[in-house]
C-alpha cells in the first residue's frame, strides 16, 4: 500500500480517492451510497472524499429530477484521464510485489483472496 501511496502522491492523487476513481471508471455515474458500498466505506466517508474529489476537478455530483433523494457522481474529463497515468503505477507496483513468484503461486494465491472477499460479503449481506 505505501509503494502506490507514494506513487500515487507524485500526481496528486490520495489513497482513499484512487479507491473512488478505481470503481468510477468501471462505472460511473454510481449514487453516492452504491459508490460507498462498492468501497467498503460508510457513507459520510465517501461523502467526504467525493466533495474533495469535486474541488480537485476529478468528480461532479447531480440529482435525478425524478429521485431528488439519490446523489450520483459523475467523472469529469480530468477525472477520466488520471485513468491513463494512475493503472500502470498499480501494476508496476503489483509486479513489483510479486517478482519471483510462480504463476501457479499468484493463481493460487488470487482465487484464495477472491473466496475470502466473497464470503467477507456475504456474512455482511442482510439475513432474509
Amino acid at each position: 500500500m505505501r509503494a502506490l501511496q507514494a506513487r500515487l502522491a507524485a500526481h496528486g492523487v490520495s489513497f482513499g480517492h484512487w479507491t473512488f476513481l478505481r470503481i468510477l471508471w468501471e462505472h460511473d455515474g454510481l449514487t453516492q451510497r452504491e459508490l460507498s458500498d462498492e468501497a467498503g466505506v460508510m457513507e459520510p466517508t465517501t461523502g467526504a472524499a467525493i466533495r474533495a474529489m469535486e474541488k480537485l476537478g476529478y468528480v461532479t455530483r447531480t440529482r435525478n429530477a425524478r429521485n431528488r433523494k439519490n446523489v450520483y457522481v459523475h467523472l469529469t474529463p480530468k477525472g477520466r484521464a488520471l485513468k491513463s497515468k494512475l493503472v500502470p503505477l498499480a501494476v508496476e507496483v503489483n509486479e513489483i510485489g510479486l517478482a519471483g513468484v510462480s504463476a501457479q503461486d499468484r493463481a493460487a494465491t488470487q482465487r484464495t483472496l477472491l473466496a475470502i472477499l466473497e464470503n467477507l460479503s456475504r456474512s455482511s449481506r442482510p439475513k432474509p
